[in-house]
């Protein structure tokens, strides 16, 4: 499915209601742009991506210099579905004329400033992206078995006076809107307040000037964003004069698991024994898993002990930063002008404390974007489990009204159903050529039966080379017929 050059954007004709496009995607993060570069080598499948922010951005507020992503650069948009691809990593080394700096480099994980420059070296050539375009609702349109999609592009300089709403017509539509910060709800009336210092780490870079200039700040949360966070405040302090402290609700700061077979819980044979398990038995699981998503990377934890060692050494007595897990805030709120407290439970000690701190980083994840006024209209379609929750298929399809013929395909909002290597950017180009390959009669891209070693059941799970759902694209962009299974 490769090709040997990446093509010139080219322009194409709105789809509508007689020429409708085959899949349409709304959001542009790194699981939409995988989506979309692997469907740019299927000829037979008319796509388009859209995205209300101007240009590709990934978690730009934690790019910090010298912090790496979390998976091996194999893991980029394609290479595991389509390692001869374009758009691979190694391509985009090539053409920035690094390939041989690279090779010498002998870097397995790349920084994330890198991966954000080179998925927008992708983006900014792909013609089946549309950034700057809003989409506003989508609905099923009987008459014509298909999505209507409502999309509103923004006048010069966000002018709404000057906006451009159109309509698009789809089959099939994708949904890879990301996830947003989390705040929790003791420390949410801080972090809405203005010109309080409450943020969530996805803003770290904007205030980190402001943050070094203060005498003592708060980091909550033990998860990789939080350590990097904490290690780049500490760097940066006075020797001696550090005013930092590090709260997080797990019983430790615990590494990423990362042995050879633990890691094999991010393989697709996982994400499919994961899918067969009843309802409550992967509601109770993926608690239980947090080291491995929730987890610090070796080499973070060393060089945070390092920093701390050498700061101990060099300054009369331990420096001036408290680590302390085990710890819940039950609530918070100011106490001066320039002063927070935070009241604090130690779960293991049962005993509370007061804690006083100038500014408070919150390293606390990200959920799943909420989408109940962009899908209003499909609400009553949609099948929801026990728990109110979007049911979804093997292949990434909610489980619909059979009176929708098209598919909606969910890009990292399936947790619940495919378990913790759902937001993981290793999986993205096997899921993304899953979808691809349930969109068409023979399968675009042959993906592996068995991904692991480690055998998850007693029973097998299924197999990756069976094109899940049935073929749903007959010849060259002609009339698909859905069959839900």
């Amino acid at each position: 499915m490769s090709t040997a050059h990446p093509p010139n954007p080219t322009a194409e004709p709105a789809p509508t209601p007689d020429r409708p496009l085959d899949l349409a995607g709304v959001g542009i993060g790194p699981f939409n742009l995988s989506l979309a570069a692997l469907a740019h080598g299927v000829p037979a499948l008319r796509t388009a991506f859209y995205e209300q922010r101007p240009a590709f951005h990934w978690h730009p507020g934690l790019l910090i210099d010298g912090a790496t992503i979390q998976v091996p650069f194999l893991a980029d948009l394609v290479t595991l579905a389509d390692p001869g691809s374009p758009w691979t990593f190694l391509h985009y080394l090539k053409a920035h004329e690094r390939l041989f700096p690279f090779y010498v480099a002998e870097r397995f994980h790349i920084e994330r400033a890198e991966y954000d420059a080179y998925c927008r070296w992708v983006s900014e050539q792909l013609p089946a992206l549309h950034f700057g375009h809003r989409v506003d609702a989508v609905r099923w349109d009987h008459e014509h078995d298909l999505f209507e999609i409502d999309v509103t592009r923004p006048g010069p300089a966000g002018d709404e006076e000057g906006q451009s709403p159109s309509r698009v017509h789809a089959r099939n539509l994708v949904l890879g809107v990301g996830t947003e910060p989390y705040v929790p709800e003791p420390l949410r009336p801080l972090a809405e307040a203005p010109n309080v210092p409450v943020l969530h780490s996805s803003d770290y870079l904007e205030h980190r000037e402001r943050l070094l200039a203060t005498g003592h700040v708060t980091v909550i949360g033990s998860g990789q964003s939080g350590a990097e966070v904490f290690l780049d405040l500490l760097r940066n302090r006075p020797l001696g004069a550090e005013g930092l402290h590090w709260l997080a609700r797990t019983p430790a700061f615990a590494p990423m698991e990362y042995s050879k077979l633990g890691l094999e819980q991010f393989s697709p044979d996982y994400t499919r024994y994961f899918h067969t398990l009843p309802e409550p038995v992967r509601d109770q699981l993926v608690p239980r898993q947090w080291q491995l998503y929730k987890g610090i990377a070796h080499e973070t934890i060393d060089a945070i002990h390092h920093e701390l060692y050498r700061r101990a050494l060099h300054s009369d007595g331990w420096p001036g930063a408290v680590l302390t897990p085990g710890v819940t805030v039950r609530t918070a709120g100011r106490i001066a002008a320039a002063r927070l407290e935070l009241h604090l439970e130690h779960t293991q000690q049962g005993t509370r404390a007061r804690h006083t701190t100038e500014a408070v980083v919150l390293a606390t994840g990200y959920r799943e974007r909420r989408v109940d006024t962009l899908l209003a209209a499909l609400d009553p379609y949609i099948r929801r489990d026990a728990s109110e929750r979007p049911r979804v298929e093997a292949d990434h399809r909610l489980v619909l009204d059979p009176v929708i013929k098209g598919s909606v395909y969910v890009q990292n909002a399936e947790r619940h159903t495919h378990g913790v290597g759902t937001p993981d950017l290793g999986l993205a180009a096997w899921r993304s050529a899953v979808i691809l390959n349930s969109l068409l009669t023979e399968p675009a891209y042959r993906l592996p039966s068995r991904t692991a070693f480690t055998a998850f059941g007693l029973q097998p799970s299924g197999r990756c080379d069976t094109v899940i759902g049935g073929p749903h694209l007959p010849d060259q962009r002609g009339t698909l017929a859905r069959t839900r299974t």
